[in-house]
């Protein structure tokens, strides 16, 4: 009942001064509709969204590193892994759930099927593991097993708007088409995956023993593959590493005399987090600092405009001045005063936080290609979102945040200086 009491005073209040809260409930949207905005841009990097719906169980080995055994040299060298390598060090991690080992970007490639027009798409080699690491969703057929991988055949999974694109229909699978000339049957066919989802997306995925990666190695430990790690609980992640490291110790002895190189770990495999924040592949992320930086982008966009929003806050309770003196008349303490304020103008910013919530997601639906795409990608395709993307419950659990916050910054000198207005002149309609 006092919150209904609450909310209709808190309406009447906002009605009292129309345009005075007009004013503050857009700045205040405005102002939540920036920062959700870069929020939902660092938020795709790690948010789980099908086909990487596990990523807070993931673990990426996308690139490694090496250097020479004679320390007197100080050469050093940094890559994917050769086949040979990616079993040795992640392979037999018996805490983990699943290990898959495929390419690390897509390549541009061309697919054709007989009486008509070809197609360029982003081609992705993998092992079969793949599709039990990534959720993809699959519309016809299987994509290929342990059997198809190991004896190399020229079997593809294609994406939907590929199928379409070369058949003129989803239910393909079975038939053939034309990878870079050469013949390949149709294994399955998924729905198509954002280029946002680094590790999983392409548009055809192919065996990679059925072309010549795993022999396109450089002295045998360094070559063309990633791994991904996806663990049974978060909490193994500990363990894996621990696998991991004990991998790296057993491998570095069998290739130091044969090869005069060994492998240095740091700090990998990486989480969906740190992988995502990983510039280059000879440092190791310091993701407190980066957490650091987005922080103290947060605060900022929300210490600006609250000062603005502060001052607004002020000339609504200046006009209001005579009704606080009278509530202090009637015995109201300062605290209840100040706690009232603060309420009534938390109801304004969370009207304003809802309008600029939707604001932000409309406008990350619309100009996708603007917002998300990669300076470095290695395809040229534009990112696709949708609402699963987007809408996650960190979302609102930040949008919640920030109106709180941008509440507190804006309202609270205000309602402290409000609540020890003299009683005397108070009632008078005089503030000071």
């Amino acid at each position: 009942m006092k919150l209904i009491n609450f909310i209709k005073q808190s309406w009447t209040a906002m009605r009292q001064q129309s345009m005075l809260s007009i004013v503050t409930i857009v700045g205040t949207a405005l102002a939540i509709f920036l920062i959700m905005i870069v929020v939902m841009i660092e938020q795709v990097k790690v948010a789980p969204y099908s086909p990487e719906s596990n990523r807070d169980r993931m673990l990426h080995a996308t690139w490694a590193s090496i250097k020479s055994v004679d320390e007197s040299q100080g050469w050093s060298s940094n890559g994917p892994l050769s086949y040979q390598s990616a079993k040795a060090l992640y392979k037999d991690i018996e805490e983990a759930e699943a290990v898959t080992i495929y390419c690390p970007s897509t390549e541009r490639e061309v697919v054709a099927f007989p009486g008509k027009p070809p197609v360029e798409v982003d081609l992705r080699q993998t092992d079969d593991v793949y599709w039990r690491v990534f959720d993809f969703k699959v519309i016809s057929g299987k994509p290929y097993n342990e059997a198809d991988f190991e004896a190399g055949l020229p079997v593809a999974v294609i994406s939907r708007s590929v199928a379409r694109a070369v058949f003129g229909s989803d239910d393909v699978a079975g038939k053939e088409l034309l990878i870079g000339h050469a013949p390949y049957k149709v294994a399955a066919v998924v729905q198509d995956a954002s280029t946002l989802a680094t590790h999983a997306y392409g548009q055809v995925w192919i065996p990679f023993t059925s072309t010549e990666v795993v022999n396109n190695t450089w002295n045998g430990v360094m070559g063309g593959l990633c791994v991904t790690i996806l663990a049974h609980d978060e909490d193994d992640f500990d363990e894996i590493r621990a696998s991991v490291l004990r991998n790296y110790d057993r491998y570095n002895k069998e290739i130091e005399e044969p090869t005069g190189w060994k492998f240095i770990d740091l700090g990998r495999p990486y989480t969906t987090e740190k992988d995502a924040y990983a510039f280059g592949a000879n440092v190791e992320p310091d993701i407190k600092a980066e957490r650091r930086s987005r922080y103290i982008v947060y605060l900022i966009l929300l210490i600006v405009p609250a000062v603005n929003l502060s001052s607004m806050t002020e000339s609504r309770l200046r006009r209001r001045i005579s009704e606080i003196g009278v509530r202090r008349a009637f015995g109201c303490s300062r605290k209840q005063i100040v706690f009232q304020i603060i309420g009534e103008n938390m109801f304004i910013t969370l009207i304003a936080g809802i309008l600029g919530l939707l604001m932000s997601v409309v406008f990350s639906y619309l100009c996708n290609s603007l917002l998300f795409s990669e300076p470095y990608g290695s395809t040229f395709n534009p990112p696709a979102v949708d609402a699963s993307m987007l809408i996650q419950p960190s979302t609102f659990l930040w949008a919640l945040l920030f109106c709180f916050i941008l509440n507190v910054l804006s309202s609270g000198i205000p309602s402290l200086r409000a609540s020890r207005t003299d009683i005397v002149k108070a009632l008078n309609g005089n503030k000071h």
